[in-house]
């Protein structure tokens, strides 16, 4: 397979307009657009916008906004952003992409934050714990229960999940405590 390189339709530097409340705070982002190798320029001739607070054109298909988190701009910056993250994210917005602030609370297998943690397991979750705790390999789940081994993949971690567990024993085990925890309470 051959290798085709992509095609730019922007120069390289971007010609980047500036938007900011105060002269102050317009110059530290023009320097902050300097340290990213880019050039400001008017909103005329720019390629891209980058802006701070209520201060952004009508415009809002090239602009890279800092601090806000509406998704009407094409990019979104934390307030304060170094010069390599407004580098790539007035290069994504100048070709079309969208840029959103990375969240690491929206990843990964916390435990849920549930108004009644009583009811964190379904019925066929249920299952595959009666699984494990049979000792079943995923496998053999998949063949128990009659679903595809990615699946029981995506249950198995999800009870994981739910329970606050990282093994099978751990999970089998929590389960019977809150298991007894309920009958206690009836």
């Amino acid at each position: 397979m051959t290798h085709v390189p992509v095609r730019w339709s922007y120069p390289d530097p971007l010609r980047v307009a500036v938007y900011a409340q105060s002269a102050e705070r317009r110059a530290g982002l023009a320097s902050l657009v300097a340290q990213s190798g880019h050039i400001v320029a008017s909103a005329e001739t720019a390629d891209v916008v980058l802006a701070e607070g209520d201060y952004a054109p009508r415009d809002h298909s090239r602009v890279v906004m800092l601090g806000r988190t509406d998704e009407e701009f094409s990019g979104q910056l934390s307030a304060d952003p170094n010069p390599q993250q407004v580098d790539a994210a007035l290069r994504a917005v100048a070709a079309g992409l969208t840029v959103r602030v990375y969240s690491p609370a929206e990843t990964g297998f916390d435990r849920l934050r549930e108004p009644n943690p009583k009811r964190l397991l379904t019925p066929r979750e249920h299952e595959v714990l009666r699984c494990i705790a049979d000792g079943l390999t995923n496998k053999g789940i998949a063949r128990q229960l009659d679903i595809s081994l990615h699946t029981v993949k995506f249950h198995v971690e999800s009870v994981f999940s739910k329970l606050g567990a990282r093994t099978r024993t751990e999970a089998v085990a929590k389960a019977s405590r809150r298991e007894a925890e309920e009958i206690i309470a009836l």
